[in-house]
């Protein structure tokens, strides 16, 4: 599992334009020589995600922002169709958000979280981190449960 210190493996996101078109986006693109607050979350328009936890992130994107971060992105296990509705929904301009739809981004940071037994498959941990130029400095995992105690956005701010 990724950890403080680590550097973010390679991979690429999915991400669905206003004009329809899909872009892939590359870690690179999204990471190098930048600040970044990533926020992994099991599914977009899932109760607890939706109502709870990326609405702590849109209240306070200005005020992450302000503390010299380049980029707010969230990702999940959904295709890019999904997480574009979701974020239109969510009225979440200045938010990236990210498609993994095969939780291949999920795996590849040692995140992945089989939730079969709730019929959702493979998703990804609920997360918060702070990346500098691909290297992730914070790191805040939720314990299972539903409930959004270290990974919000309050939570973020307090350690940029």
């Amino acid at each position: 599992m990724i950890k403080v210190g680590d550097h973010l493996p390679e991979g690429v996101f999915r991400v669905k334009q206003d004009d329809g078109s899909v872009k892939q986006v590359t870690t690179h693109e999204l990471f190098d020589k930048q600040k970044v607050v990533l926020v992994g979350v099991p599914g977009a328009f899932t109760p607890t995600c939706h109502n709870a936890h990326i609405p702590t992130f849109i209240r306070n994107v200005a005020a992450i922002k302000g503390k010299g971060v380049n980029r707010v992105a969230v990702m999940a296990v959904n295709d890019h169709h999904v997480m574009k509705a979701w974020h239109d929904a969510q009225n979440a301009d200045g938010i990236d958000f990210l498609a993994d739809g095969s939780a291949v981004y999920a795996r590849a940071m040692g995140l992945d979280a089989d939730m079969s037994e709730n019929g959702l498959g493979v998703r990804v941990k609920r997360f918060a981190m702070i990346v500098e130029d691909g290297v992730v400095k914070y790191l805040a995992l939720e314990p299972p449960g539903g409930k959004i105690t270290v990974t919000g956005a309050e939570d973020v701010l307090t350690h940029l």
